[in-house]
């Protein structure tokens, strides 16, 4: 049962046996948490005594709860003119300030809201340091309006030493250093630290986009890049840019290959298809171009196109 199972997956979707085991635990899994929920109002709920009172609830998780709806409420709080809400007057001391200095509650004093002085307070934490007035609009949510009111009382020390360090003090900052003087390189050559450098690919997306050029045996177009899963408009476009294709595929030699290595192929991987290949060529000989296997009638035109560049006669 198991293994029939299996193989309609693969042949379904066209993927590989380890896939095929992969998409059938998600899918118990996704089974689990639908069914878990009726099975604990349906059977479990009626055996608790009446007079049972409810668990109470982690305090942890009320506190982070409060801060996401503190979060939401600062972000609705808008007026229909665009403004925020201001903030009660009697807790506001507008004063001078340094980012990098001040604790929570100075923060909080001269109106920044306490979500965002706590994020504030976990960036210098992990290492973070505001440069110029203006790093902080680089804070998640942190409200224009609010950086245009404190600008003036925002005071850096130190400044002049910060910048000469030349040590990025943000992300974004430290990606715009990395991803400078990119030359074109063969993208069926190179390894994940090419393509690590260019913008919105990381390290487990190169993984992929060389896994899928392995399994084809190298891109013959730069049109395939696309097929990639994963790959956004930013990295596909980074791709055609600095990708070239320079170097010649591997082909699968389709008179004297088997089931096994045709199935590799990810333009091959439904094993009917495969079989009937394997059949038509033991029955009428071998093939001699892309036009015998139209006449298998077992691909479609867009398939044949895609495998043509793969194949050898």
């Amino acid at each position: 049962m198991y293994r029939k199972i299996l193989n309609a997956l693969q042949d379904f979707f066209g993927i590989s046996r380890k896939e095929a085991r992969g998409a059938l635990v998600m899918m118990l899994c996704c089974a689990v948490v639908i069914w878990t929920p009726f099975v604990f109002r349906r059977w479990v709920l009626p055996l608790v005594p009446a007079g049972v009172p409810p668990e109470r609830k982690v305090l942890d998780s009320i506190a982070v709860l409060l801060e996401k709806q503190q979060a939401a409420g600062y972000r609705r709080g808008k007026r229909a003119g665009g403004e925020p809400r201001p903030l009660p007057p009697k807790h506001i001391v507008l004063a001078r300030f340094d980012p990098n200095e001040a604790s929570e509650e100075v923060l909080m004093g001269v109106g920044i809201p306490a979500f965002i002085a706590r994020r504030i307070v976990k960036f210098r934490i992990k290492g973070g340091r505001f440069a110029r007035k203006e790093d902080l609009m680089k804070i998640y949510d942190f409200p224009p309006e609010l950086y245009a009111r404190l600008e003036r009382f925002i005071v850096i020390e130190n400044a002049p030493a910060a910048v000469q360090s030349g040590i990025s003090e943000t992300r974004t900052y430290a990606r715009q250093q990395v991803k400078v003087n990119i030359a074109p390189f063969d993208i069926n050559q190179c390894d994940t630290t090419a393509l690590i450098r260019l913008k919105g690919i990381g390290s487990k997306l190169a993984q992929r986009i060389l896994k899928f050029r392995d399994g084809l045996g190298g891109f013959h177009s730069a049109d395939q890049f696309a097929e990639v899963y994963g790959l956004d408009s930013l990295a596909l476009s980074e791709l055609k840019r600095y990708a070239k294709v320079n170097s010649d595929v591997r082909k699968v030699p389709i008179n004297t290959a088997t089931a096994e290595e045709m199935g590799r192929h990810p333009y091959l991987r439904n094993r009917k298809q495969v079989q009937v290949l394997l059949n038509y060529r033991a029955q009428h000989g071998p093939f001699r171009s892309l036009d015998d296997l139209r006449a298998v009638k077992v691909l479609d035109e867009a398939t044949i196109q895609k495998i043509g560049p793969y194949l050898s006669f």
